[in-house]
Protein backbone atom coordinates (compact mmCIF):
# COMPACT_ATOMS: atom_id res chain seq x y z
CA UNK A 1 0.00 0.00 0.00
CA UNK A 2 2.78 2.33 0.80
CA UNK A 3 4.15 1.88 -2.43
CA UNK A 4 0.63 2.77 -4.13
CA UNK A 5 0.97 5.97 -2.41
CA UNK A 6 4.33 6.61 -3.26
CA UNK A 7 3.49 6.12 -6.63
CA UNK A 8 0.63 8.35 -7.14
CA UNK A 9 2.56 11.46 -4.81
CA UNK A 10 5.38 10.85 -8.08
CA UNK A 11 2.57 11.17 -10.61
CA UNK A 12 0.97 14.11 -9.12
CA UNK A 13 4.11 15.89 -8.72
CA UNK A 14 5.47 15.04 -12.34
CA UNK A 15 1.77 16.35 -13.47
CA UNK A 16 2.32 19.48 -11.41
CA UNK A 17 5.73 19.98 -12.95
CA UNK A 18 4.28 19.43 -16.38
CA UNK A 19 1.72 21.95 -16.27
CA UNK A 20 3.99 24.81 -14.78
CA UNK A 21 6.20 24.19 -18.27
CA UNK A 22 3.28 24.37 -19.84
CA UNK A 23 2.17 27.56 -18.35
CA UNK A 24 5.56 29.43 -18.36
CA UNK A 25 5.35 28.09 -21.94
CA UNK A 26 2.10 29.91 -23.23
CA UNK A 27 2.97 33.10 -21.05
CA UNK A 28 6.60 33.21 -23.57
CA UNK A 29 4.56 32.69 -26.11
CA UNK A 30 1.95 35.50 -25.14
CA UNK A 31 4.57 38.15 -24.43
CA UNK A 32 6.87 37.45 -27.85
CA UNK A 33 3.27 37.86 -29.37
CA UNK A 34 2.28 40.68 -27.95
CA UNK A 35 5.94 42.49 -28.46
CA UNK A 36 5.70 41.67 -32.31
CA UNK A 37 2.22 42.59 -32.48
CA UNK A 38 3.67 46.07 -31.12
CA UNK A 39 6.41 46.51 -33.35
CA UNK A 40 3.88 46.05 -36.38
CA UNK A 41 1.52 48.32 -35.09
CA UNK A 42 4.69 50.58 -34.29
CA UNK A 43 6.30 50.15 -37.70
CA UNK A 44 2.89 51.15 -39.52
CA UNK A 45 2.40 54.42 -37.40
CA UNK A 46 5.71 54.97 -38.69
CA UNK A 47 5.48 54.29 -41.94
CA UNK A 48 2.11 56.20 -41.97
CA UNK A 49 3.68 59.40 -40.34
CA UNK A 50 6.22 59.37 -43.10
CA UNK A 51 3.57 59.47 -45.56
CA UNK A 52 1.90 62.12 -44.11
CA UNK A 53 5.12 63.76 -43.83
CA UNK A 54 5.88 63.52 -47.18
CA UNK A 55 2.69 64.91 -48.55
CA UNK A 56 2.87 68.07 -46.12
CA UNK A 57 6.23 68.41 -47.51
CA UNK A 58 6.02 68.00 -50.82
CA UNK A 59 7.10 70.48 -53.27
CA UNK A 60 3.96 73.20 -54.44
CA UNK A 61 2.91 72.62 -57.96
CA UNK A 62 3.74 76.08 -60.26
CA UNK A 63 0.64 77.76 -60.15
CA UNK A 64 0.26 78.30 -56.28
CA UNK A 65 3.91 79.39 -56.05
CA UNK A 66 3.21 82.22 -58.46
CA UNK A 67 0.38 82.96 -56.54
CA UNK A 68 2.20 83.31 -53.00
CA UNK A 69 4.54 85.69 -54.83
CA UNK A 70 1.80 87.98 -55.61
CA UNK A 71 0.76 87.96 -52.21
Amino acid sequence: MRNVERLTSLKSELLDIFMSMQVAEHEQRSRTAAQRNLRARRGIELHNEFKRLSRDIAPLPEDELAEDEMH
